[in-house]
């Protein structure tokens, strides 16, 4: 006689089964027995009957233990290991899921695939922590404000030089934009910003966090307090002062939690999509994510609630340019030359001494030399210019001295003479 296997009844099953032993016993009807449980009056009819001819494991659900008609094969599950462990290895069961249907036309669930990974050891369980902020609404317009943040990571995985992803998500509907630098500076956030206004246009705010490039730590100077400012501006924030774009700075990673997201999110999905693609250099990767950003945009971005788009038309490219830049005022000297970062520039075009000019360096990588704005000629010199001054000839004038013995002077009576005026000088 075979031993029958032992079932552990769930909570739930017991719960169920109390309803319908009442049912039994005539203590309540069974349309009384159907709300209870959330079932149908047919299904409360068929549970009596099983109850009543099985007992309690009559309760119990008939294709408990048993195979699902929907689990794969056995072949089918090592094939897509293999696959899994050939090329896609650190992938996570989303994007592997993903890719498997995408690039090996495999179709497979996606907590299947995860149960799959986890049963051979390629995944482990990730668990989240418990969220403890309160959690803001999207703003409502497109362009009402921007998240950006650079993010310094090895993208490439060695096969080329680290990189830095200046990353921009707009809050009401998070679209993405980004570009891939080789710093986090001043010129790569004027650079991508141009970029950003060139796609989209002028957005009203800015959200950044308080990197130096961004906003400055120093005090401000006596003539800024006079000009009633609180704070010293960076080159960015005086342009984007310019621009008419508010900076906002975010006191902690978590106040900009969506750009944040959004790059922890990259991290893992372009940094594996760009391995795919065989991506070695900067250039590739920018060509990459131009391509990569169409898709992922139609994909997860949303609508905004509003459907007014606050961004600003841009300005002329020459404007624009002109505003994103690093800008030095510098005194011009009597010569016509300037003096800026070890290098010498003079002044072709100065029909009027300027006092003081601005030298501007472009996101181009140029300089330019700019007064009341007008772009000034100029060259560099390698050299100082030699001063072409007119030095005055001094009249000669000889030096009196003792004359010689042969000096007519010193003929007869030059010893009475002598003597006459030593006794003068004596006296």
């Amino acid at each position: 006689m075979k031993a029958e296997r032992v079932m552990e009844v769930t909570n739930l099953e017991l719960r169920k089964l109390k309803v319908i032993e009442q049912v039994i016993e005539k203590k309540i009807k069974q349309k009384k027995a159907g709300a209870l449980l959330d079932l149908s009056v047919r299904q409360i009819i068929r549970l009596v009957k099983r109850v009543r001819r099985e007992g309690m494991k009559g309760i119990i659900h008939q294709l408990r233990g048993q195979k699902s008609n929907r689990k794969h094969s056995e072949e089918f599950e090592q094939r897509v290991l293999r696959i899994y462990r050939k090329e896609y290895e650190g992938f996570g069961p989303t994007l592997a899921q993903e890719k498997l249907e995408e690039r090996n036309k495999i179709v497979i669930g996606r907590e299947t695939l995860r149960q799959l990974l986890i049963r051979d050891g390629l995944w482990e369980l990730q668990r989240r922590g418990q969220k403890h902020r309160q959690w803001r609404e999207r703003r409502a317009c497109f362009g009402e404000l921007v998240q950006a943040d650079g993010s310094h990571h090895d993208w490439l995985e060695g096969r080329g030089p680290w990189l830095v992803l200046m990353g921009y998500i707009d809050d009401a509907t998070g679209e993405v934009f980004g570009w891939f630098y080789d710093y986090e500076g001043t010129m790569p956030v004027m650079e991508s910003f141009y970029r950003y206004v060139k796609r989209y246009g002028l957005p009203l705010s800015l959200y950044m966090d308080k990197h130096s490039t961004y906003q400055s730590p120093k005090e401000p100077s006596v003539e800024e307090q006079l000009e009633g400012r609180e704070k010293t501006l960076t080159q960015f924030g005086r342009a984007l002062e310019e621009l008419g774009v508010e900076l906002i700075p975010a006191h902690s990673p978590q106040a900009k939690g969506r750009i944040e997201r959004l790059i922890k999110t990259f991290q893992d999905r372009v940094v594996k999509e760009m391995r795919l693609a065989g991506v070695k250099t900067k250039e590739e990767a920018n060509q990459f994510l131009e391509t990569y950003l169409a898709k992922y945009n139609r994909r997860f971005s949303v609508k905004s609630r509003e459907q007014a788009n606050l961004h600003r038309p841009a300005l002329r490219d020459q404007e624009l340019r002109r505003i994103l830049s690093i800008q030095e005022k510098r005194v011009v000297r009597n010569d016509g030359t300037v003096r800026h970062e070890t290098k010498l520039y003079q002044i072709l075009n100065a029909a009027k001494s300027f006092k003081e000019v601005i030298v501007q360096e472009r996101i181009d990588g140029k300089i330019y030399i700019v007064h009341e704005a007008r772009d000034l000629a100029y060259r560099e010199l390698h050299e100082p210019p030699k001063q072409n001054l007119q030095v005055k000839k001094k009249a000669f004038k000889p030096t009196p001295g003792i004359p010689p013995v042969s000096h007519p002077w010193k003929g007869a009576g030059f010893e009475q003479r002598q003597a006459k005026r030593q006794a003068a000088l004596a006296a």
